[in-house]
């Protein structure tokens, strides 16, 4: 889905793969807007992921004010208050294994997918969304990893149409597709 009005808001879709500068081009993105806020998916499971979060918070520093939400991802898109400049979305594959994780979900109409794309087609703000790129590897050995693959992978294609623009970061270089 392409738009033709350029007062709508812009959606922005960077992916790559994992520490491949995919958050510091979305964070340098939003940086010429007078608000900016960040929703963050991530949960801390463990010492080593709440040491990630800790340094992802730190780069943002204050320039960003935070939402935490790692599963009702449509709803914080529709609550974004109004007069909102840019909202990063950081990022999508850890959300949808927060949904695998906590709702079971396991296929592509899954309620909060669904939601989220309904989110998508009309945002509050411009949107800058942060995802992993898991397809381009060897097929997983266990079926909840392949599952896991496929869905980020329709997650994104979906995500993708629906943007206006898509960067793949490679070696910290971001490529312009669309």
């Amino acid at each position: 889905m392409n738009r033709t009005d350029t007062t709508a808001p812009v959606i922005t879709l960077v992916t790559g793969g994992a520490r491949s500068g995919k958050s510091a081009l979305a964070l340098e993105l939003a940086e010429g807007y007078d608000t900016r806020l960040f929703i963050a998916t991530a949960q801390a499971m463990d010492p080593e992921f709440e040491s990630r979060i800790r340094r992802h918070r730190e780069e943002r520093q204050q320039r960003f004010s935070t939402i935490e939400e790692p599963l009702d991802l449509a709803g914080a898109i529709r609550s974004l208050p109004e007069g909102q400049g840019v909202a990063v979305i950081d990022c999508m594959t850890v959300w949808l294994g927060n949904l695998m994780h906590h709702q079971g979900a396991d296929r592509e109409d899954a309620p909060a997918i669904t939601a989220f794309f309904e989110a998508l087609d009309a945002p509050p703000c411009d949107l800058v969304l942060v995802t992993n790129e898991v397809g381009l590897g060897l097929v997983p050995p266990d079926p909840v990893s392949r599952l896991f693959r496929d869905l980020a992978g329709f997650l994104n294609r979906k995500t993708a149409m629906r943007a206006d623009s898509v960067y793949l970061v490679s070696c910290g270089i971001p490529l312009r597709l669309k």
